[in-house]
């Protein structure tokens, strides 16, 4: 039987360190059909962020995601010959359309050798029980479940034999449909995605705090979150709401042809979430409240210590009523008042000057 992972297994194991997020760029149908740009897509995404203040590297997106579909088991024979006359077309009908937008078997064998050795993980939306010969001839290292397919049990069940890690949106999926693929998929490694299957997808239907719920239902379980909106921000939201997992959708131009486009980042986009995402990342901290040591000389240049509020000659009694708090902040605190009210001045102290214990007697 294959280990469960737990979220913290899934950290272990994927990530560089106990707080990174695994990053997934999700290609999909966004080449349009050609494999030089699904390369040059690639090409682009092979970018690292950095840190602005201490100039250090941070690490780049984890995975590369592409989509397989089968024609031969898409679509009816009158949803391949349905009319798709609209300005995202790449044919007369929705069947050349899909055709045109399809890469070969052989080009996802190609597109995985190329995304490995850039240094990221492959994985594919695998959309029909056909389409899993491609785990025998691409080097894949996961399954991703489209949320339309969390219905289709015949091809939970051929993925439930395969010795793969899977991750599943729930774009488009109620809880019964999640609880019965999960059911299926219950002795394998599973990583669940919030997702919205609208394209782009409305800020106001995004209900984010879903991920909190499919924690409590599925705590032994990474859950994450696959994105559809607009810009960058709502995936850097997702990371600080605990999202172990991010998925975008990427595109050389959003003005290119196709309806997935507008929605996707590009390459500069990409760059700067995952700048976002890993700053936030470093950000996190522990589950505690301490002066951390890179205020000690903020501390010294702009806390308060004691001074006198006004000239004191020598010999006066300290008051309380003659004190008062200035910077900076390297002298006695208002803690230590006790040891200088009623101490006499051995010398004498003008207004806003610091008193320190050898002026004391």
């Amino acid at each position: 039987m294959i280990r469960i992972l737990t979220q913290k297994d899934f950290l272990t194991m994927f990530q560089i360190n106990k707080n990174e997020v695994y990053v997934i760029a999700e290609i999909g149908q966004n080449h349009n059909g050609d494999i030089n740009i699904a390369k040059k897509l690639i090409d682009q995404l092979d970018v690292y962020p950095y840190d602005e203040i201490s100039g250090n590297r941070l690490n780049k997106i984890n995975a590369i995601k592409l989509t397989k579909r089968d024609l031969t088991e898409e679509l009816s024979k009158d949803g391949m010959e349905m009319p798709y006359d609209n300005p995202n077309s790449f044919g007369a009908t929705y069947g050349k359309h899909r055709q045109a937008l399809e890469l070969s078997y052989e080009e996802h064998v190609e597109l995985g050798e190329y995304i490995k050795s850039k240094g990221f993980d492959f994985i594919e939306t695998l959309c029909s029980v056909k389409t899993l010969k491609l785990l025998d001839m691409a080097p894949i290292d996961k399954i991703k479940l489209a949320s339309r397919d969390l219905t289709n049990i015949p091809l939970l069940i051929e993925i439930a034999k395969r010795d793969y890690p899977v991750i599943i949106s729930t774009g488009m999926a109620s809880e019964d449909d999640i609880s019965m693929a999960m059911e299926i998929l219950k002795d394998k490694d599973v990583s669940i995605l919030h997702c919205l299957s609208q394209y782009p997808a409305e800020y106001s239907r995004l209900n984010m705090r879903s991920m909190e719920k499919l924690k409590e239902l599925y705590p032994n379980r990474v859950i994450g979150y696959s994105d559809h909106s607009l810009g960058i921000h709502i995936p850097s939201m997702a990371v600080a709401m605990g999202a172990a997992i991010i998925e975008k959708h990427v595109t050389l131009d959003k003005s290119m042809k196709g309806t997935d486009q507008k929605g996707s980042a590009e390459p500069q986009e990409v760059k700067q979430m995952m700048h976002n995402i890993r700053t936030i990342e470093m950000s996190f901290g522990e589950r505690k409240v301490y002066k951390d040591s890179s205020t000690i000389e903020s501390s010294k240049k702009l806390e308060r210590s004691l001074a006198v509020n006004k000239d004191i000659p020598i010999g006066r009694q300290i008051t309380e009523s003659d004190l008062h708090m200035i910077s900076p902040g390297d002298g006695l605190r208002w803690d230590d008042r006790d040891v200088v009210v009623g101490k006499t001045l051995v010398n004498g102290l003008k207004q806003n000057q610091l008193i320190k214990i050898d002026n004391l007697k």
